[in-house]
């Protein structure tokens, strides 16, 4: 990635409005008012001899690209993705999905667009829509906001342990983009000097909203093969950027072979002069997933996906070392 080398300001994503620390202190405090809560991607229920699995999120501020645009045509997808890639993150199988949408004003056009993007996230989630709610509320909302909740079921032998262990072998699984986090800080970024109807630079048959709109990967086609291969634990590289590998348990990441960041990232970075670690703690960098087995195991999640081996992990003092960075 860049260094900063002009004067210009570099952004970080807590002076675009988003304190990723201060997030986190009021999502624990929110846990910690509650009673009965497992899991770090989603909410685990003892249901007998299988889990209830529930997650639930939304796009963010991917929705005022989307706005920008006057294109909400993957936004479904997104929200489907966001909160399925979590429960595979905990080892469970999504099976069915409910969405809330609250809108300014109903705009059939825009609805239609949205609904056709969830129909098209089931699809490729491979779970049911079973019902949602649409809300007219122009007190509380300015446009539209939409989030989901998903459903999932895991035996109790199928879940991931949770932990990884020291000597464990990471995988590394790409990601599609920029996904649904750190919107924030690339819009901010990119909209210094450029409109999003602008042609992205890397890419001139594509415009930069085309680039940011992206839809995230889903990975539920991993599910099945990270089960047969003994993973320990696994994380979705989502807010907060590299360091969610943490919470895979307390140790040193050490991140050797990372996938390449696609060129929306060094876009973002150039464009807000965004530091190196600003830019791993905010985005996924190219890597969306990441699993963690034994070494044997490792390989062969790595030869049966288009994953690849792209570190380890080792006791010490927790850190994520990627690209010269610590990030602790």
């Amino acid at each position: 990635m860049t260094e900063d080398t002009d004067d210009e300001e570099g952004l970080t994503y807590a002076e675009s409005g988003v304190d990723i620390d201060a997030s986190e202190a009021a999502t624990a405090a929110l846990i910690g008012a509650t009673e009965g809560f497992e899991g770090d991607f989603a909410g685990l229920l003892d249901i007998g001899d299988r889990y209830l699995a529930l997650a639930a999120d939304g796009v963010g501020t991917k929705l005022l690209v989307a706005e920008a645009a006057d294109d909400y045509s993957t936004i479904g997808i997104d929200c489907i993705a966001m909160n399925v890639n979590d429960l595979v993150a905990a080892g469970v199988r999504p099976v069915a999905f409910v969405d809330y949408l609250a809108v300014e004003k109903p705009d059939e056009r825009t609805s239609e667009e949205i609904g056709d993007g969830l129909a098209a996230g089931a699809e490729r989630a491979d779970v049911a829509l079973v019902g949602g709610e649409t809300a007219v509320m122009p007190d509380v909302i300015k446009g539209l906001d939409i989030a989901g909740t998903c459903a999932g079921l895991a035996e109790k032998g199928a879940l991931f342990p949770g932990e990884a262990d020291p000597g464990d072998a990471l995988v590394g699984f790409p990601s599609s983009g920029i996904h649904s986090n750190g919107l924030t800080l690339a819009r901010e970024a990119v909209t210094r000097n450029h409109e999003y109807d602008d042609p992205f630079p890397p890419n001139s048959e594509r415009t930069i909203a085309e680039e940011l709109l992206e839809p995230t990967r889903i990975y539920t086609d991993l599910l099945d093969t990270l089960r047969e291969h003994d993973t320990h634990a696994a994380a979705h590289v989502t807010g907060g950027g590299w360091t969610n590998l943490s919470r895979m348990g307390a140790f040193h990441y050490d991140i050797t072979d990372p996938f390449d960041a696609q060129p929306v990232f060094e876009f973002v970075q150039a464009e807000g002069n965004v530091a190196d670690e600003e830019m791993h703690r905010t985005f996924n960098m190219g890597t969306g997933f990441v699993a963690a087995l034994a070494p044997d195991d490792a390989e062969a999640v790595a030869a049966a996906t288009d994953g690849r081996l792209i570190g380890e992990v080792r006791g010490g003092e927790e850190c994520v070392a990627v690209r010269g960075l610590e990030l602790a």
